[in-house]
């Protein structure tokens, strides 16, 4: 399998979500075509900078992606396919809304293989809540639609959400897991900075659940996905086998490489023996320019030094069932992992150990940031 992928960031959405802290901006009957033409022309000097390489993947996230047509898909996937070779089997995702669920066929017919649905909720009052324009019906509506192209089939939801319950929320996921679909990206609620939500925390609007009840909503949600045959091979991710795993993901927590085009998109490249962090440009205008100015959309690129890249691998690699090589950390950074952090962790049953390789317990699974640093202190 192929660790090399291509991220398209498509900036513009309908609507923007109280949750939301990604790079989005309100699509008010703008003309696609300029930056459609902006993102083939910024594939082309990526891959003339690092190399024509094989993708296994090619995630089209944002915003909203799912706003193209399918003729404006189909050039997206061309482009990248000139630019670089995808692989006979590569995995090529949308993200999508249910709201835009009549174009799924055409997305389909234009290659994508793969539909990434944000559900979010099976609740109406939720998705109310959670500032979503579609209600549940019609996002039922839209996985079977998406099942019916005869691609694979994700689907998101957000739970830890505020007044939620232990039982309405094994409910809700059981009913999401009898779909078809064969995996689920299952997000606890969080109060990002800056966001709506964060304005409504700060003046006393809004209370999520506490850490105990998240927790044990968290549990719920392992138990559950396990029964149904929904393995948890990422802390948030459950899949139906490992064929179903997202494969453009599984790129990121592995620290594999990977471009990103578009406004705000950001890459980790390994070139000429250094791993480069990129990111273009966030404003859409501004990205604009710098094409037309440069031929180029990122705004930075920073050689990351050993430390960050081993502090970058710890903390993605340990998110996932397989866990991380520490002889890949030590030698990234240069000197050993401590010996007691290790020994302390597994005493305290929060990782185990076999060989070189660590991963999270069930127990740790809650606490994976916490134990990052600590194996990275």
């Amino acid at each position: 399998m192929s660790t090399f992928g291509i991220y398209v960031h498509w900036p513009y959405c309908a609507h923007i979500c109280p949750y939301c802290d990604f790079n989005v901006y309100r699509a008010r009957g703008v003309d696609n075509s300029p930056l459609i033409a902006a993102i083939a022309t910024d594939l082309q000097a990526h891959a003339q900078r690092f190399g024509r390489r094989e993708a296994g993947s090619l995630f089209f996230g944002g915003g909203t992606p799912s706003l193209l047509r399918g003729d404006e898909l189909a050039q997206l996937i061309d482009a990248a396919a000139r630019a670089f070779t995808l692989a006979v089997d590569c995995e090529i995702t949308l993200e999508a809304n249910p709201e835009d669920a009549s174009l799924f066929a055409e997305q389909a017919a234009a290659g994508i293989n793969r539909f990434s649905v944000g559900v979010q909720a099976l609740d109406d009052a939720a998705l109310r809540a959670l500032g979503r324009r579609h209600d549940a019906a019609s996002a039922l509506r839209a996985v079977d639609l998406a099942a019916e192209t005869g691609q694979r089939v994700s689907l998101d939801l957000i739970y830890a959400r505020e007044g939620q319950g232990r039982d309405a929320w094994r409910e809700e996921l059981t009913r999401a897991l009898a779909l078809p679909v064969e995996h689920l990206s299952l997000y606890q609620l969080t109060i990002e900075a800056e966001t709506a939500f964060a304005r409504r925390a700060a003046r006393g609007q809004l209370t999520p659940p506490d850490a105990d009840a998240a927790a044990s909503l968290y549990e719920t949600t392992q138990e559950i996905c396990e029964s149904a045959g929904f393995a948890g091979y990422e802390i948030s991710n459950h899949a139906r086998g490992e064929h179903a795993r997202a494969r453009h993901n599984m790129i990121y927590w592995s620290s594999g490489d990977w471009i990103g085009v578009g406004p705000g998109a950001h890459g980790r490249v390994t070139h000429n023996g250094a791993r480069l962090a990129l990111e273009a440009q966030r404003r859409p205008a501004d990205y604009l320019d710098a094409i037309a100015e440069h031929g180029v959309g990122w705004i930075s690129e920073t050689a990351l030094s050993g430390e960050e890249s081993s502090d970058e691998v710890l903390l993605m690699g340990l998110r996932t069932v397989d866990g991380v090589d520490l002889a890949r950390v030590e030698a990234l950074r240069g000197r050993a992992v401590n010996p007691d952090a290790v020994a302390w962790l597994i005493e305290q049953d929060l990782i185990e150990r076999a060989a070189s390789r660590v991963r999270l317990t069930r127990k740790g699974r809650v606490l994976a940031n916490t134990i990052a640093a600590e194996l990275a202190s």
